[in-house]
Formats: C-alpha cells, structure tokens, sequence
C-alpha cells in the first residue's frame, strides 16, 4: 500500500505591510506635518560673487627689501615675463590676463583693477565693489609679490603716489570697506598673517557683539613663517596660477615629474586643442576630469556642511576652492603650505590624483599626434568608464554601514554626457534604492539640478529611470514638488502616466511623483489640473474591456491616491471631478480584492466631499452647487456600502472620510439628530429607519433593514419625546422651514446603549445642539434630497464607534461629536460574564440589558432581525437619556441643579477652525508613501530565514504525522498541569504545535499566555477594553510560519494578534466583525478557520453562514443554511 503524503497548507495570511506599519502611520500623521520639510541637502541660500577687485603690488624691475631672491629665479606672472617688455606695459598685461583668467570662471561678475595703487585708490576701489554687488559676493583678490611681506599686525603694503615708499594698510580697513560676504586671495609670502589678523578680528567682533560671524573666507598662499617658492620651474605667481589656470598648471607640473618629460616639448601644453567647456575636445574633457576628480576629493574629506558651503553655493567660490586643492598639492611639493579660511583638511596626497595623473599622461601621449594631425578623430578619455564600473563594483557589495562610494561626485559629473548618461542613470537608480540614506547622500552631492534639467529631454531610453530616481528623490523630501512645477516637470510624468508601452509598475511611481507634486501644493493642483491630470487618472481607472483583468493595483491604488491628492481641499478640482464621472468610476473599486486599492478609492472619494460647501453651510442658492450636494449625497450612499469592510485600512479610510461629510454636511446632521428630540406624532414614527441597536457592538446597523411602524410604540417613546419639550420647541418649530432636509420621514433616532472604549461601563447617547450657528434655522428652499441618507449616515457612525479596531472606533466618535452626538457615562449594574444574552435584573437607574436597543422592547414592532429575548427594562432607563439645549434657546439650563451641564460636553460651533482641527487625518497615503521609500529592486533580506524555517517546520509536521500514521497514538500519560488562576475559569485553550505554549482565555475575554514545561506565564493581556465581553474561540492562524492568534469575541468581532507570547509584546493586526450586518447572529457566533484556503466561516442565530477570505480581507461568500433554527457549531474540513 502506498501511504497518502498528507498535503501541508502553503497559503499565508495577514502578514502584508499594511499588517505592520498601520498604527505607526496613524502616529505619523497625527504628529506635526512635513509639509515643509527640507532637507539638508538643500543649499540654504544661493549666493553669486557679483564684483571682483583685483590689485597687483608688483612694481616691476624693483625687489622688496625683505626678499632675496635666487638666480634663475621664478619670474612668470599670469604666465607673462614682466622683463620681457616695458615695466609699465608688462603690469598692464598682467593686470588684463588677470582679468581675463578669473572671468573664465564668472563672466557676468563686474571687474575692477588696481596696479601698484595707494591706499585711498584701493579704499575707493573696496567700496565702489561693495556698492555695486549690494549683498552678493565681493572677490578681493591681492598679489603683493613687488612689497615687502605683511606685518604681524595683519598689514598688507601698498604705495605712496610717488611710488618712493610702501604703506601699510591694516586689514581691519580692508575689511571695514568690503563688508560682508567676500572672499579674500592673498598671494604673497608670510601670507598666514593676514589670516592669523583676520581670524583675531572675527574673533573679536562676534565676542563684543550679538552678531553672527561673518561670511568671509579667505585663500592664502603660504603660512606665517613661509616664502613663496623660487625655483624656476615654477611661476612667480603659483598659486594664482593654480587658482584660475589649473589645468595649464597641473599638465606643466606634471609633465616635469612624468616619464614623458625628456620626449615632450613642454611648449605643446600651450597648444592642447579644444574649448575648455567642450567636452568633446581634449582640453574640455580634461577639464571635466578635473573637475570630477577634486569635486570628489571634496566630497570625501570635507565635513558635509563645509562642503555645501564651499563647494555648491557659489559657483566662483566652487572653482577657487577645487582649484585651491591643485594649488595644496603642487605647493606642498615646495615646502609651501596655503592655507584657507575655513580651514580644509588636508588633500593633498588622496588617491584620486593617482587617477589625475594616468588622465594627464594619456592626454600628454596623445598631444603630439592631436597637434599633427588637427582631422584626427578623438578617442574619449577611458576615466569615466572605469569610474563608473568601479561604482557598480562598490553596489554589488556596499551598504549603509560601509563608507559611502567615493564616485558619487563622478556619477554627477558623468551625468552631462550622453554617452554614459543612460549607464550613470541605471546605476544611480540602484545606489537610490538602497534607502532614504543613499538619497540624502546623493542629493548632498548636487544630484538634483541635474535630474531636474533632464526632465527637458525627449529621450525615451531616458523615461522609466528617470521616473524611478524622481520617485525616489521624492519619497525623501516633498519639498522638491514646488522646483518641479515651476521647470514644468509635471507635464513629463503626466506624459509617461498615459503611456502604455511603460510598465503598469513604473507609470505607478509616475501616478506617486504627481500624488506628491499636488500634496498640499495648490500651485501643483492647479498645474497638473490644467495638463489634464484628472481624465488621464479616470482613462486608466476603468478597463478598456469589461472583461480584461483589471489593471496592476499598485497603479490602481497610486492613480486614486493621485486623485484624492488632487481633490483634496481644491474645490475647482471637485467639481471638475464630479462632472467627469469620477463617483461611478472610483466607486467600482471599492470591490476590488486588494484592500489597499479599495483604501486608496474611498480615499479619492472622501477628498470629493468639500468639508466647506457653501451650498451645505448657507450660500447662494445655485443650480450648480445643488448638483453637487446631489453628487456628494450619492458618493456617501456608495462609502456606507462598505463601512464593514474586513480590513482595518479601509474602514479607518472610510471613517475619516464620512466624518469630512460630517463637517460638510453639519447643520442638516445637527437637525437630524436634535429632531429626534422634538414632539412628533406618532405617526411620523410609522416610516423612521430602524437605528434600534447603533450601540451594540455586535450588532452593526445594516442599511437595507427598515423598522415597520406601530401604534404600540408611543407608550415607550412618548416619555423620551417629551424629556425638555417645554418653551423650546415653539422656538424650534418656527426656525424649522418644512423644505429643509430634515424631513419627517428621516428624524433620526439613537439608542441609549453604548459602551466606551475607554471606560469600562455601558454609557448612553447624548444628543447636543448647535450653541452658536443659528440655532437650526433653514430660511430658504432647496431641492428635495433624500435625507434618510443623514439618518443612515448617524446610525452608521454609531456603529463605527462601537468598531473593534480601537483607531476606528475612536474615529466614529469624534465624527458623532461633530453633530452634537456624545456618549454620556450611564450609571448601570455590570452584566454578569456568563453565556451571550445573559443580564442581570434590571435594578434602578440602570441601562438597558446589552442584547437589545429601546426599540426592541415593545412585542408589538416587526423588526427585520430578532435578538434573544431580554427582560424588558424598567421605565427609569430613561433617565439614562439627555438632552441639552442649544444655548440659544434654554440658557438657564446650564445651571440647573439636574445635572444638564455635563463635563463632557463642549461648545459645538458650525465648522470652524476648532472642528477642523479634530477632523481625523487620513493614514492611506503617507503609509503608501512608505512603499517606495523601501528597495524596490532587491528582494528582502530575511526571506531566506522565513523559508528555511518554514521547511523545518514542514520536515517536523511531515515526521509526527508520518509517526502517528504507523503507531496507534494512546493517552497514557499528561504532558503537564498548571493553573491558569482565572477567576471564572477557562473557557479556552489552544497548543502552539512547535513549541511548549499554550494560550487559555476565560470568558472574560483574558488572556494568558503559558509555558507548560515549567509552568511559568509567558504573556497575558485583555483582547479588548469594551464592556462588552464574552469570548467564542481561539484559533491559530499560519501555524507553519510565524503564527498568529485569532481571538472571536461571542457578538461576532474578531481581532488577531501577532508576537502575543512576548511579554507586553503583542500587537493587532486585524480586527473586524464577522457577522456585519446582521442582528440576529446575537452573542452565540460561532467561527472557524479553514488554513489551506485562507477562508473564515462565521455563523450564529441566522440563517446563513459567512466566508471571509482573510487575504483579501473581504467578504467572500454569503452560504444559505438549511438549518430550521440558529447554528451553534462550525467545522471546516480540509479536502
């Protein structure tokens, strides 16, 4: 005989993301908002150098007494001979090549030059260069080769008029007529003096005044105690020449120290073809060699903060300061070390001037042939290439925790090529998707102008990676939305969002980049309203084919968050969206079997509602308005459909978006619930939706049962319309107008019952009017709408606080109080623990018994659903029930000595700024924002761990059924005995199958947690806070994997935990009722959990049998029961 290998269930559910971090973003909205976030990467303020003041001190043909100077001696300035003209042309020609070598750097800066000038020129010169740049930038650039060297007194020497003696002048001076921002480049011997000066004076002017320290940054070419070199070999002016001419000066430096030295003519360096900002020429290419080579440098010595400031918010300042790196490393060689204010560390011996020098040499190589032969074609440097692979060498292998990839800068740099830009790209795609850390660092760099610039082209290579890096740019910081819609960047993703050929995964980070574009952006909302954003979102929404599969729901879930984004707080887009459909289209979503695509729709669908309609709150009396309260009415009818959805995520979406209808819609919901106060005859009564038990928790309002109306009812209810019946309602009924909304066929009316989250005792309703809105005053007509809608509306939310899930229910009840509903303390007897049903004999001043509402108390009332019968409650239950007057109408009342001014109440305003700021905030999209903030590329890490588990425990399932198939199993002896030490003993237990736990709970819904090999509690915490207790079953679920426990409440709620045998560990994952809907199930609901098809049978004193598929979270299946009479057991078995 072949033995049956019996078949382990593979499907695993509730451990989806939303399963771990739905309260954390409940936390994270609640706390302050990042709208204005920005990150450090983003330079604090640009600044331009807009003057540059040169002043040469060279007095040509005469030495300064304190210098001898060698023979051969150093002599070349600006790369000119001064003795091979004329001194006073040669200063002349130095002076202009000056000039000209720093406006290749800044061209639109405005130059001054002083030659050999006296004090009162150069202070004339100072201010004359502050006037004009106003706040930018002032560049003070002194050469004092021809004076003698500065003072320890931080003096620097000019000349008299007669050029017959030298005079100093104190850099307090200069300072004093330059101001603030500048940047010093001090060129001559002993130069560290006036930077010891300067920081004495900045150290003495921030100590005696409140003033921060001033922006000056100073460049010297040598310390205090050192004398600018004069070997021949290099120019009198080396580190000017380093400074404005580095690539001439690198090559010659280089070319004396390379083996090319003896069979190169050092006069060809001066001949290197090309334009030094084009990149296709060899001079150009060396330049941007340059350039990414000492922007890496940087980048990989400098603090963060100093490289930001030095290196990316001047451009002038950026091209001193790399350049400055040259000037350390060549002047080093002499024995000369410049120095800067704020003081760099040193760079000078870093391993990529090893990568400069191979560039330099393959340039000199070439140079020979290049001069030859000018038609010769350009072979491309190999330097870029061989950075970037060393990049993706460091991906395969890096992280967070290792040093960041030095090629970063070089990836930016490569950026402006299109030869490598799709490689750079695709490869700056990967390093982004390592975390938030990769793009913060990325954009430390510089990374983000250029991206933005790239959103111009029209290269489609270029589409799906550039949206993948704006993607995740944008989960990181939002604030870039605003750089997006002013270059127009939200047209681009527009344009790939309607695209078909890119994949539904990429246009749904494209649908991402528009969400946040528009979030809290009315500039966005306006621009990406007016490209058509709205149509393109609703064309992907609906299949082109009814019988296609529908579309990818991530796209599904990001192209309805887009919109709500959109809508949200921007009427003009509202309406836009109502007048296109958007209802009909969205609401089809709300079947969808992903909970968050459903979460994301009614999120979409709550932002239609305007919290601040003028058509709701008292405006003109427009037809257009009218159709839109009518379209808003229609899209509240379609959320009450699915209030008792099976995941959290999208009950708390719809929660918070009935409660903006509640804001909008405030003064009708106000009327509705103060007119069940008012005296009605009883046949008004005959046609009211039936709210009868809104309160209890196991009995969720179902919107299609309607109470049949009875004469029998005004003998009950007769004393609760009459409860402060007295002056006020005359007020009333003439402020009242009979075309307002509330009409008598939808006066709404509540149950006394209701139990409070956080207070363990049944509690009441408490039904407020408006204090300062106008009483209920409704002067004009409007259209008839159907306003049971607001009925439905309140009994609804009733049953939304009594929700399981505490977020939610916390929700409904803000939402309640936004239309004068609170739930008051009632004083009544604790209800015994017992079986479902059971109570305990009315007694004064007590509440009604758990099982039923103050409709169901009369024999006489046919009601669509029957409860266990109950003893009817005495008349003084009504004392449980209050009313308070508006202020406006029964003033007096707040005083009285019964108690009407009760502490829990508030003053209650039209929608003003108080309520808006109670308004529960929405969780679906910043918790979705959080997918794309996680590697998109690369699978998890621990799935490796989660698999190899799992196998062990099939292998360990595998082997004890295998052993109980060829033994007879025989119960000779226990495992072990303890006392759980519940007080009303156990009412279930449960084994975990790999481990020595065993969790009991007790009728009161406690729960501990075991362990039977030493007898010691593990865990014990409440399955929930409510009065309301009686437990039906525990279950596990993932048995094979990390499981978890299913708790069933007996009225129905179910709520499963993770991590419960931690001790103060456990957490919710889920919680819903699994009879919604459907009174009659009463508290004797039975439940099972089938693990092979992920399905929940839920069943009680009804007529059918409930499947919930608890991967989609959804109610799956209604199955009729044969059965005459109620189901008290349930078994699933697995074929």
């Amino acid at each position: 005989a072949v033995a049956l290998v019996p078949c382990l269930p593979q499907v695993v559910v509730l451990c989806e993301q939303r399963h771990e971090g739905f309260d954390e973003a409940a936390a994270a909205v609640a706390g302050p908002s990042t709208s204005g976030l920005v990150s450090k990467w983003r330079p604090k303020d640009r600044m331009k150098t807009g003057c540059v003041a040169l002043v040469l001190c060279l007095n040509i043909s005469v030495d300064p007494p304190d210098v001898i100077k060698i023979s051969p001696c150093a002599r070349m300035e600006c790369w000119i001979d001064p003795f091979s003209m004329p001194p006073p042309k040669a200063l002349e020609s130095i002076g202009k090549t000056l000039h000209s070598q720093y406006e290749r750097w800044q061209p639109k800066a405005r130059y001054k030059l002083q030659l050999d000038p006296t004090v009162e020129e150069v202070k004339k010169l100072c201010n004359t260069c502050r006037k004009y740049a106003r706040s930018e930038r002032v560049l003070f650039h002194y050469n004092g080769h021809g004076v003698p060297k500065p003072t320890a007194n931080g003096e620097i020497w000019v000349f008299n008029k007669s050029y017959t003696q030298y005079i100093p002048l104190p850099i307090t001076d200069l300072d004093s007529w330059l101001k603030t921002p500048s940047i010093y480049v001090f060129d001559c011997s002993a130069a560290g003096m006036i930077v010891k000066a300067f920081l004495e004076r900045l150290d003495w002017s921030s100590s005696s005044s409140a003033s921060s320290v001033k922006d000056c940054i100073l460049l010297a070419a040598c310390e205090a105690h050192q004398t600018l070199p004069q070997s021949a070999e290099y120019p009198a002016d080396v580190f000017t020449a380093c400074l404005t001419t580095p690539i001439k000066m690198a090559l010659h430096w280089f070319c004396k120290r390379s083996l090319l030295s003896g069979s190169l003519d050092h006069s060809l360096i001066d001949q290197i073809p090309g334009r030094q900002n084009d990149r296709k020429t060899l001079l150009g290419e060396l330049n941007w060699i340059f350039t990414a080579i000492t922007d890496t440098i940087a980048w990989n010595v400098l603090p963060h903060e100093l490289f930001q400031r030095l290196f990316r918010q001047d451009l002038l300042v950026a091209s001193l300061f790399r350049n400055f790196l040259l000037a350390e490393r060549i002047m080093r060689s002499a024995n000369c070390s410049p120095i800067t204010y704020p003081l760099l560390p040193p760079t000078h011996q870093h391993h990529m001037w090893d990568a400069w020098d191979m560039a330099a040499e393959i340039c000199l190589s070439k140079l020979p042939h290049l001069i030859a032969d000018p038609n010769a074609e350009f072979q491309p440097s190999p330097f870029f290439t061989e950075q970037l692979t060393a990049f993706e060498v460091w991906l395969d292998h890096g992280s967070e925790d290792k040093k960041p990839p030095e090629q970063l800068p070089i990836v930016l740099q490569v950026l402006l090529s299109q030869s490598h830009r799709f490689r750079a790209l695709v490869l700056l795609g990967r390093f982004l998707d390592m975390g938030p850390w990769a793009v913060d660092l990325a954009l430390s760099v510089g990374i983000f102008p250029y991206v933005l610039k790239l959103l111009q082209t029209s290269a489609m290579e270029l589409r799906q990676i550039l949206v993948f890096i704006w993607t995740k740019i944008l989960s990181l910081d939002k604030s870039c939305q605003v750089d997006l819609v002013k270059d127009g960047g939200h047209a681009y993703f527009i344009r790939f969002l309607d695209s078909l050929d890119a994949y539904p995964e990429q246009r749904a980070m494209a649908a991402f980049v528009l969400a946040v574009i528009v979030d809290g952006h009315r500039r966005g909302q306006e621009a990406c309203m007016s490209a058509g954003l709205i149509d393109v979102c609703l064309r992907h929404l609906q299949p082109e084919n009814p019988h296609d599969a529908q579309t990818e729901p991530l796209l599904l879930q990001w192209l309805c968050l887009c919109l709500g984004k959109l809508w949200e707080d921007f009427p003009e887009a509202q309406l836009l969206g109502l007048q296109s459909n958007a209802p009909e289209i969205v609401t089809c979503l709300l079947s969808e079997p992903q909970p968050e695509v459903r979460a994301s729709a009614v999120f979409a669908l709550g932002n239609l509602l305007d919290i601040g309609s003028p058509s709701v709150n008292g405006g003109d009396d427009d037809s257009d308005d009218d159709e839109k309260v009518r379209a808003e009415i229609n899209v509240v009818r379609s959320l009450l459909q699915v209030t008792s959805d099976g995941s959290p995520l999208v009950r708390a979406e719809v929660s918070v978006a009935l409660t903006r209808f509640a804001l909008g819609h405030n003064k009708h919901l106000k009327s509705v619930a103060a007119e069940y106060w008012r005296p009605q005859t009883n046949s008004l009564l005959k046609s009211l939706p039936s709210l009868a038990n809104i309160n209890n928790p196991s009995n969720v309002y179902s919107p299609s049962n309607f109470l049949q109306g009875s004469s029998g009812l005004s003998s009950h209810i007769g004393p609760v319309l009459r409860v402060g019946s007295d002056t006020s309602a005359t007020g009333r009924d003439g402020r009242i107008s009979t075309s307002s909304p509330i009409a008598t066929n939808s006066i709404m009316h509540g149950s006394p019952q209701s139990d409070d989250s956080s207070q363990h005792s049944d509690s009441g309703i408490l039904l407020r009017d408006n204090a300062s809105n106008g009483g209920l005053s409704y002067t004009r007509s409007r259209p008839i709408i159907d306003s049971g809608i607001y009925s439905l509306f309140i009994s609804t939310m009733c049953s939304i606080a009594k929700d399981p899930y505490p977020r939610i229910a916390n929700i409904g009840r803000r939402a309640l109080s936004l239309v004068g509903v609170e739930q008051v303390v009632m004083r009544n007897t604790r209800f015994g623990s017992g079986g479902a049903g059971e109570t305990s004999a009315p007694s004064s001043n007590i509440g009604m018994a758990r099982s039923s509402s103050w409709f169901d108390m009369n024999s006489g009332i046919s009601m669509a659903f029957r409860t266990p019968p109950v003893s009817p409650p005495q008349h003084d239950y009504l004392t449980g029930l209050r009313r308070v007057c508006s202020m406006e109408f029964r003033p007096h009342l707040l005083n009285s000595p019964d108690g009407l001014a009760d502490p829990l109440l508030s003053s209650a305003a039209a929608p003003s700024t108080s309520e808006l700021n109670i308004l529960p905030q929405s969780t679906i999209y910043n918790w979705s924002c959080g997918h794309f903030s996680r590697p998109l590329l690369t699978g998890s890490d621990d799935n490796g761990e989660v698999t190899a588990r799992r196998e062990e425990r099939e292998r360990t399932a595998l082997d004890c059924i295998a052993k109980c198939q060829r033994s007879s199993c025989k119960m000779t002896s226990q495992i072990a005995s303890w006392d759980t030490k519940f007080e009303l003993g156990t009412k279930s237990a449960l084994l975990l199958p790999f481990s020595p736990i065993v969790v009991a709970a007790d009728e009161n819904e406690q729960i501990r947690v075991w362990n039977y090999d030493d007898a010691l509690p593990v865990n014990t915490f409440e399955n929930h806070k409510l009065s309301d207790r009686g437990l039906s079953k525990l279950l596990l679920i993932n048995e094979l994997d990390e499981s978890l426990l299913l708790v069933g409440s007996s009225d129905g709620n179910v709520r499963i935990w993770r991590n419960y045998a931690q001790k103060g560990g456990q957490k919710l994952v889920t919680a819903f009722s699994s009879v919604q809907g459907h009174r009659a199930a009463g508290r004797s609901v039975v439940i099972d959990w089938q693990q092979q098809s992920g399905y929940l049978y839920a069943s009680g004193d009804m007529s059918s049998i409930l499947v919930w598929d608890l991967d989609k979270e959804q109610l799956l299946n209604t199955i009729p029961s044969s059965a005459d009479s109620g189901i008290s057991a349930l078994v699933c078995i697995s074929g």
